[in-house]
């Protein structure tokens, strides 16, 4: 009985199409999505809270400028009084400056008229009414321009220029950090996020490794529990449980009942099979037509009571009622026997023993059938008189038997499947051959019971090879 208790190692992300890497790039994506636009939507509103704050001083200064000149041109002039209000509103991110209305540089900061600052800002000629946001050379500023009227005198445009190059620095250096931040949630999240993900598709892992290595002999064996699992997950193996029950009785009751009717058809064929051999025998009188009809009516009947024969070697095997007189084998010998036997077939054995005996554990007798078997099967699929090989060797401590023909092969498609019952890879040229289709199964149901394996290797057109190990004494 399988029963699940502990969790399988568990391979790295690598399938993309595995129903975990699927939900992990799909959680992961829609969350890296969702903090990007998240992330962009913060950047955004600090960007624009850092320049409008900029902007609204910018702002104040052009409201306010008028009335300062105007304060201080009650003292002096209206020139010397704009100077005076351009150096008390100056600082160092702060430029400002006056051009009349012919375009002459009438006043400016201090810093623009030592060429500390802002250089390229003099020669700007496009400078909005409203703050904008302008990048010129390697610094950031908020510009603005409006006319200067001051007691009812047009002293031409007023132009501000503030320098936020230090804030615009500090605020991609936190863009940068809140992105290094971003990057590292985003990878600790991807891995929890696959982590999380493992340990609920634990039980559905848990039932694939179960259900994996079923076969029809185990169906019955086979017992699905999943502690801590998910009620889908559950009702899943619920599901699939009962299925397996069914399966198992129905399989029980098939092998029950081809047992039960190879065992009842094949006592009757054998009398009638006696019947027609006796009347062929003692039939002096009968014609030709008659002989060829009874003559085929016996082969056929011969044919169907082998078929029932390997029928019930396969349930008995199935049921574990297949005994094995198992006993030491010099294979050297028995190869021996068996090429005294194979003179009636129309393509010649050639065997191949060493020099050294190979000794295993088997039922001779059943080896007899195995070699046999495969013999009768190279004749049928041969298409050349190149003689059938048989070659014996000992490889360290196997026993090495091959079955060589230069027969039609097989395709590589079909090699998995030839030691299933019933299954013929041409079923036209099988009919015309004859057989039952259960000759290799039985040998691997033989083979595989006394201990050993049975490997082909086939080529289209070039011949097949099957090898038979066993281990030696």
């Amino acid at each position: 009985m399988f029963l699940i208790k502990s969790l399988p190692n568990v391979k790295q992300l690598s399938n993309l199409a595995s129903l975990r890497v699927r939900l992990t790039l799909g959680i992961a994506s829609m969350s890296i999505l969702g903090l990007g636009v998240v992330g962009m939507g913060v950047c955004w509103q600090m960007q624009n809270i850092l320049v409008v704050a900029h902007k609204n001083n910018t702002h104040y200064i052009a409201d306010r400028f008028p009335s300062d000149v105007e304060i201080y041109s009650d003292m002096v002039s209206l020139e010397e009084g704009t100077q005076k209000a351009i150096d008390n509103l100056s600082n160092s991110q702060t430029l400002l400056w006056v051009r009349d209305t012919q375009g002459e540089l009438t006043a400016q900061s201090e810093a623009l008229k030592m060429g500390m600052r802002g250089k390229n800002l003099l020669s700007l000629t496009d400078i909005a009414s409203q703050p904008e946001f302008r990048k010129i050379g390697d610094r950031y500023w908020v510009l603005c321009s409006t006319r200067l009227v001051v007691k009812g005198v047009d002293l031409g445009d007023f132009h501000i220029a503030q320098d936020i190059t230090k804030d615009q620095m500090m605020f991609w250096g936190v863009m940068r950090s809140l992105l290094m931040v971003s990057i590292i949630a985003t990878i600790l999240m991807t891995g929890s996020i696959a982590w999380y993900i493992q340990t609920a598709l634990q039980p559905l892992k848990r039932m694939s490794k179960t259900t994996k290595d079923i076969s029809p002999e185990t169906l019955g064996q086979v017992q699905l529990e999943l502690e801590n699992a998910p009620s889908e997950v559950k009702e899943l193996a619920n599901t699939l449980q009962t299925t397996l029950t069914r399966l198992s009785n129905a399989w029980e009751d098939q092998r029950q009942l081809v047992s039960n009717v190879s065992h009842e058809l094949r006592t009757p064929l054998t009398v009638v099979s006696g019947y027609l051999q006796s009347t062929l025998r003692r039939g002096n009188n009968l014609t030709d037509i008659q002989k060829e009809a009874l003559e085929t009516a016996s082969s056929e009947a011969d044919r169907t009571i082998q078929l029932l024969q390997d029928l019930l070697d396969l349930a008995r095997a199935e049921n574990g009622r297949m005994y094995f007189h198992l006993e030491t084998i010099v294979l050297n010998e028995l190869l021996g026997e068996i090429e005294g036997m194979v003179h009636q077939y129309p393509i010649p054995v050639e065997i191949s023993l060493p020099n050294e005996s190979v000794k295993i554990k088997g039922d001779k007798n059943r080896l007899k059938q195995v070699f046999l078997n495969l013999i009768d099967n190279a004749v049928k699929y041969s298409h050349s008189p190149e003689p059938i090989v048989i070659q014996l060797s000992q490889e360290k401590q196997q026993a090495n038997i091959q079955v060589c023909d230069r027969g039609v092969g097989i395709p590589l498609a079909h090699q998995t499947r030839i030691f299933e019952r019933f299954y013929r890879v041409d079923e036209a040229r099988s009919r015309n051959v004859g057989g039952t289709g259960l000759g290799l199964s039985i040998v691997k149901t033989l083979v595989e019971g006394m201990g050993g394996t049975i490997k082909v290797i086939s080529k289209p057109n070039q011949g097949t090879t099957f090898t038979i190990l066993f281990p030696v004494l």
